[in-house]
């Protein structure tokens, strides 16, 4: 089911600090500045923006337009690629958000032998989560960022439900049109701090 959120967001986020500094971005490790962030600690949830259903699922179905309005709604933005993948990897450019460790499937909800139908509720792998806390940055939903590609498309990052192993490391890169609405891809904010 596609979910569109009808009012404003009734539910306090939970806010990762993420100092800045330098994100080696993509394979190539290109030096990117990155600015001290604040992000939520997990994609945003049916019961943060008020939406029927059952409340720690993602909210999903949103074309880029609508997922970065419902961002400003809630205090922030997407954020960009660079910005994403510094949340994800950190300085020490992990290869998962987690760390080294091959996945697993106690770690993100990632295909491999089975085959989801869908997401899960959100913080259902907290042995996922990067060093500061932030869960969900592989596996279960697609994340939307504000960076563009050519085409009309937009950078997807973190792998879903449906991704193999391989698309929930931090570097792997994914885009999507902008006016792609899916059930594997939902909302991750973030602010300046």
């Amino acid at each position: 089911m596609l979910m569109k959120p009808h009012t404003a967001p009734t539910e306090t986020l939970n806010w990762i600090h993420i100092p800045g500094g330098t994100c080696l971005f993509g394979d190539a490790a290109r030096p990117r500045p990155v600015a001290d962030l604040l992000v939520t600690a997990t994609p945003l949830t049916c019961s943060q923006v008020n939406l029927d259903g059952p409340s720690l699922m993602p909210v999903i179905g949103l074309n880029h337009r609508a997922a970065a309005r419902l961002a400003i709604e809630v205090g922030g933005r997407l954020p960009t690629s660079v910005e994403w993948e510094w949340i994800a990897a950190g300085p020490q450019r992990r290869r998962f958000p987690w760390g080294e460790q091959d996945w697993a499937p106690h770690l993100a909800r990632l295909r491999h032998d089975a085959v989801f139908d869908g997401p899960a509720p959100v913080g259902a792998y907290p042995a996922g989560a990067t060093p500061q806390g932030v869960l969900d940055l592989a596996g279960n939903v697609w994340e939307w960022t504000a960076s563009q590609v050519m085409g009309g498309g937009r950078w997807i990052r973190g792998g879903s439900y449906a991704s193999r192993p391989l698309y929930g490391q931090t570097t792997f890169l994914n885009a999507v049109h902008a006016e792609r609405c899916s059930p594997g891809i939902g909302i991750r904010v973030v602010r300046t701090a």
